[in-house]
């Protein structure tokens, strides 16, 4: 259970760095309001998730599934670059994800 809440905390991790982006600066009100509230659920879960995971395991994981989803968002949405050495970089994100993963107790 600790791994699904883990996962739900990265997807909003995602989705507060990608309102970030469409708030430009904080300057546009709604998404600003959805940064705001995917922040606090996204860290909230992440608290939650630390009660029963180790603490590098869970923070790698985290920061790994957020920086996974926003490459992907900003490739698949935003018109961002799209290259192989881009591509490498996050497979070995989600390499060390899995070997964490593979690692701990929880």
């Amino acid at each position: 259970m600790a791994w699904l809440i883990l996962i739900i905390a990265g997807v909003f991790e995602v989705v507060w760095a990608s309102a970030m982006k469409q708030s430009h600066g904080f300057t546009r009100l709604w998404p600003s309001i959805v940064t705001i509230a995917a922040m606090l659920a996204s860290v909230g879960l992440l608290s939650r998730a630390l009660r029963m995971l180790p603490l590098g395991t869970a923070y790698m994981a985290w920061t790994g599934i957020g920086a996974i989803g926003a490459f992907t968002v900003g490739v698949l949405f935003l018109g961002e670059s799209f290259s192989s050495v881009r591509v490498v970089a996050a497979l070995l994100i989600m390499s060390g994800i899995v070997l964490m993963r593979l690692s701990s107790t929880a």
